[in-house]
C-alpha cells in the first residue's frame, strides 16, 4: 500500500513538472499555430489564383480585377506592420498630431486619382518609370527604375522587419532559432505563395490580410477599454477624447515638426510619392478593368485611411491611460507601447482564452499587416527589374528567377536594419522616403509640369547628389535650432527639379521633340 502511495506521489510529480515545461511553450505554440493556420489560408488562395498564369498575370493581373477587391486590400497593404506597432506609440511623444499628416493623405490620393491614374492607364503602362522614358530620356527611366528598387527594397525590408523581431521575441527567439534564420523562413513563404499568380494573388490575398487586420485591432480595443473598466463604447471614446493625449491640431509651433502646415502638406506629398510615384502601390490599380474603377479604387482607400489611423491612436491613448493606471512607466520609445501590453496579457492569470486572447490576435494583426506588404513589394521589385533594367516582360524563367534572388536580398537588408536602426520604425520609414524617393518626385514633376527636356546622361548624379545636398542642409539647419521633419522629401524633389532644369537643352522644345540627351 505504501508502494502504490509513493508510486502516485512521483506520478503527480512527474505531470507537475511536465507542465511547468509545458507551460512557457503554451505562447510559442499559439504563435507558431497562428502563423501556419494564416499561411494555409494565403496558400489555399495562391493555388487557386495561379492556375494558367502568365507573365501577364503576375504582372497586371490580366487587368481583371474588381475595383472593390482592390480598394479594401490596399488599405492593409498602405498600413503594414509599421503601422500596427508604431503608431499607437506615437501618441508617447506626439499625441495624436498624426491624423493632421493623414489628413494631407486624403488630398494626396485625390491627386493621385485625377492626374497620375490617367496618365498611366493612357499610355496603357505595365511600369510606371517607363513614362520617365518617352518623355525625359532613356538615363531617366533607368535612373527612375533604379532608385525605386533601393527605395522600395530599403523601406519594406523595414516593414517587414517588425514581423520578424515581432515573431523572434515571442516564439522563434525563447526556442534558439537566431533571427537570421526566422527572416529567411519568412520570407521564403512569401515566395512560396507569389511565385506563381503575383500580383493576381495578392489582390485577394491583401483582403484577406485586411480583414484580419482590422479584426484584430478591433478585438485588441475591446480587451484594452476592459481592462479599464470602460463599460460601452461611448465611455471608451469619451475616455480617449478626454485625455490630453487626444490633442490633433499644432497651429501655433512654426518650429515644430508637427506644426499642422508642415505635416498636412508633407502628408499630401507622401501620399503622391509613395502611392503614386510608387510601382508597389500603383501596380495593383492598373490591375482594374478601366480607369473608372481605379480612381474609385483610390479614393475610397484614400478616405478609409483616416479612420484607420485613428482607431490606432486611439488604441495608443488606451494603453497609455492603462499603464499609467497600474502605475507602470511609459517607454520612451513608442514602438514598445503595444508589445509590452501584449507580454503582460499573456503572463497574467486566469484562464488560457483570457491570458492568451490578445497574443492571438496581436500575432494575426502583425503577421496580416506586415505580409501584405512584403509580398506586393517583392513582386512590383520583381517587375521593375524584369520590364525596365532587363527590358524582357515576357521572359518567364527570367522573372522567376530574378524572384528568388530579390527574396534573398530582401531577407540582407532586413539583417542589415537590425544592425543599424536606432530610431522609431515609424520614423525611419519616413526618413529612408525623404532621401531616396525625393527624386523620384522630381523626375515626374519635371516631366509634367515642363515642357522642357534635361540633359538626359547628366539624370543619375543629380538624382544621386540631391540626397547627399538634403543630408547636408539638414544638418546645417539643426545648428541654427530648425529641425526638418516630412518636408524634408517636398525640398529633395525640390532641389532634384531645380537641378534638371538648369541641366536642360533645347528649352524651348514641347513634349516629343528629339534630343540627344
Amino acid at each position: 500500500m505504501k508502494k502504490i502511495t509513493t508510486d502516485k506521489k512521483k506520478t503527480k510529480n512527474n505531470e507537475r513538472r511536465t507542465m511547468n515545461f509545458l507551460l512557457p511553450l503554451q505562447p510559442i505554440m499559439i504563435v507558431i499555430a497562428v502563423v501556419l493556420v494564416y499561411f494555409a489560408l494565403l496558400f489555399a488562395i495562391s493555388r487557386w489564383t495561379g492556375r494558367r498564369a502568365t507573365n501577364e498575370t503576375f504582372y497586371r493581373a490580366d487587368r481583371r480585377s474588381p475595383w472593390y477587391m482592390v480598394a479594401f486590400g490596399m488599405v492593409g497593404a498602405s498600413i503594414s506592420g509599421i503601422t500596427f506597432v508604431s503608431v499607437p506609440g506615437m501618441v508617447v511623444n506626439s499625441q495624436m498630431t498624426y491624423l493632421q499628416t493623414c489628413m494631407g493623405f486624403i488630398l494626396g490620393y485625390v491627386v493621385v486619382a485625377f492626374v497620375l491614374l490617367p496618365l498611366y492607364y493612357k499610355l496603357n503602362l505595365t511600369s510606371i518609370y517607363a513614362y520617365l522614358g518617352q518623355r525625359l530620356g532613356a538615363c531617366s527611366y533607368k535612373t527612375g527604375a533604379s532608385f525605386f528598387l533601393l527605395s522600395k527594397m530599403a523601406g519594406a525590408a523595414v516593414k517587414f522587419y517588425v514581423v520578424c523581431i515581432i515573431l523572434q521575441r515571442f516564439a522563434f527567439g525563447p526556442m534558439g532559432v537566431p533571427f537570421a534564420v526566422t527572416a529567411i523562413g519568412l520570407v521564403l513563404l512569401i515566395w512560396l505563395y507569389t511565385r506563381r499568380g503575383g500580383i493576381k494573388t495578392l489582390v485577394w490575398t491583401d483582403s484577406l490580410q485586411t480583414l484580419c487586420l482590422f479584426t484584430a485591432l478591433l478585438l485588441i480595443i475591446y480587451k484594452v477599454a476592459a481592462d479599464l473598466n470602460l463599460a460601452s463604447l461611448g465611455d471608451t471614446v469619451s475616455a480617449v477624447a478626454g485625455s490630453e493625449l487626444s490633442r490633433i491640431f499644432v497651429w501655433d509651433d512654426w518650429a515644430s515638426k508637427q506644426n499642422f502646415w508642415k505635416q498636412f502638406v508633407s502628408g499630401v506629398f507622401i501620399v503622391i510619392v509613395m502611392t503614386g510615384l510608387d510601382q508597389d502601390m500603383m501596380q495593383k490599380n492598373l490591375t482594374c478593368k478601366n480607369l473608372r474603377d481605379a480612381q474609385k479604387d483610390m479614393c475610397s482607400y484614400g478616405v478609409a485611411f483616416l479612420p484607420a489611423n485613428l482607431l490606432f491612436l486611439a488604441l495608443g491613448v488606451l494603453l497609455v491611460l492603462l499603464t499609467q493606471q497600474q502605475g507602470g512607466a511609459l517607454s520612451t520609445m513608442g514602438d514598445e507601447l503595444l508589445p509590452m501590453y501584449v507580454e503582460g496579457a499573456t503572463d497574467a492569470q486566469g484562464s488560457f482564452f483570457q491570458s492568451q486572447f490578445i497574443l492571438i490576435f496581436f500575432v494575426l494583426g502583425i503577421v496580416a499587416a506586415s505580409f501584405s506588404s512584403a509580398d506586393s513589394a517583392l513582386t512590383s521589385l520583381t517587375t521593375i527589374y524584369c520590364v525596365d533594367i532587363c527590358e524582357k516582360p515576357d521572359d518567364e524563367r527570367l522573372r522567376k528567377r530574378v524572384h528568388l534572388i530579390m527574396c534573398a536580398l530582401f531577407v540582407l537588408f532586413i539583417l542589415l536594419f537590425r544592425v543599424v536602426n536606432s530610431t522609431s520604425l515609424i520614423d525611419a520609414i519616413y526618413i529612408i522616403v525623404s532621401y531616396t524617393y525625393g527624386p523620384l518626385l522630381g523626375l515626374f514633376a519635371f516631366g509634367l509640369l515642363t515642357h522642357r527636356k534635361p540633359r538626359d546622361r547628366w539624370v543619375p548624379y543629380i538624382a544621386v547628389a540631391s540626397p547627399f545636398i538634403c543630408f547636408a542642409i539638414d544638418k546645417t539647419a539643426q545648428t541654427v535650432g530648425y529641425t526638418f521633419g516630412y518636408e524634408l522629401l517636398m525640398m529633395n524633389g525640390l532641389l532634384t527639379f531645380v537641378l534638371l532644369w538648369v541641366s536642360g537643352i533645347r528649352r524651348g522644345k514641347k513634349l516629343g521633340a528629339s534630343s540627344k540627351g
